[in-house]
């Protein structure tokens, strides 16, 4: 099977070309430098002769996109569209990732997978958009939506808490914005098993399962190092101003991958355990 991932650069696209590259597939690893996902010639030109296109490519920059966000649409929703469209030119199956953004983040239960869309801000109506753009331009896609993700080759929150947990004595978090740690390797292991598995076309979940709050997930990461989780103090989201819009509830259900057969990612305590050295060095 040949794949090709655009986005190879980024967190996730490091971690699932080391997984395609590991179970022998033919690849073609692209990123911005290689491809423009927004413009057609550009896909025609490198999009060909593959059986699976995973986009990882997209406008993630949250608080940019409230003042910039027609670049963000450019990326996250005309990118897919016409990704999707080259895709079902060449016989392609199309995996898309998507984000929890798309949901207003007010719920108190894990949002289904065919759950209502109701994007609080601009990222997540970029990305609402993307999804509508794949839906609407192939018929053999998967839309995996994913959350607060870590991995080893990009910036992410561990990382962050690790650094200022050498510099502060103590480190102020949020409780009151729940949702699943989810590493990068775990999320490249489902998409592949996704893909092996013929999953039929439709959306999907790919977080870790349980939940937790910023603050729960902080005093992991500073006992990962060593240091004392009582140095990490609650607080709430209102202590801090920022442009967009953060969910409170980012809680993702996994029914889809239940009903066909493919077992969900573990824990986000376990997998943060199993994930804790290779992110943290």
């Amino acid at each position: 099977m040949r794949w090709l991932i655009a986005g190879a650069k980024g967190m996730l696209g490091q971690d699932l070309t080391a997984r395609v590259v590991k179970d022998g597939h033919d690849l073609i690893a692209v990123d911005i430098d290689g491809i423009d996902i927004t413009d057609p010639a550009s896909v025609r030109e490198i999009v060909k002769d593959v059986d699976v296109v995973v986009n990882v490519a997209a406008f993630t920059a949250v608080d940019a996109a409230e003042e910039k966000e027609a670049a963000a649409f450019t990326v996250n929703a005309t990118g897919p569209e016409i990704l999707a469209r080259r895709c079902r030119e060449i016989g392609a199956r199309f995996v898309h990732i998507s984000t929890d953004y798309v949901f207003s983040g007010d719920a108190t239960s894990p949002y289904r997978e065919d759950g209502l869309l109701e994007p609080k801000g601009a990222y997540g109506r970029t990305k609402a958009a993307g999804e509508w753009a794949v839906r609407c331009n192939t018929d053999d896609y998967l839309i995996v939506r994913t959350a607060w993700l870590y991995g080893a080759g990009g910036k992410c929150f561990p990382k962050t808490m690790r650094d200022l947990s050498q510099t502060h004595e103590t480190l102020s978090v949020v409780t009151d914005e729940v949702g699943q740690p989810t590493w990068t390797v775990d999320l490249a292991d489902l998409i592949v098993r996704l893909v092996d598995a013929e999953a039929p076309t439709g959306i999907y979940h790919g977080t870790s399962s349980g939940k937790t709050n910023w603050h729960g997930f902080t005093r992991e990461i500073v006992a990962s190092i060593g240091k004392d989780p009582d140095m990490v103090k609650e607080t709430t989201a209102a202590a801090f101003k920022r442009p967009a819009p953060r969910p409170h509830y980012s809680v993702l259900g996994h029914d889809a991958l239940e009903r066909i057969g493919v077992e969900p990612i573990g824990d986000w305590k376990e997998r943060w355990l199993a994930a804790k050295d290779v992110v943290l060095g």
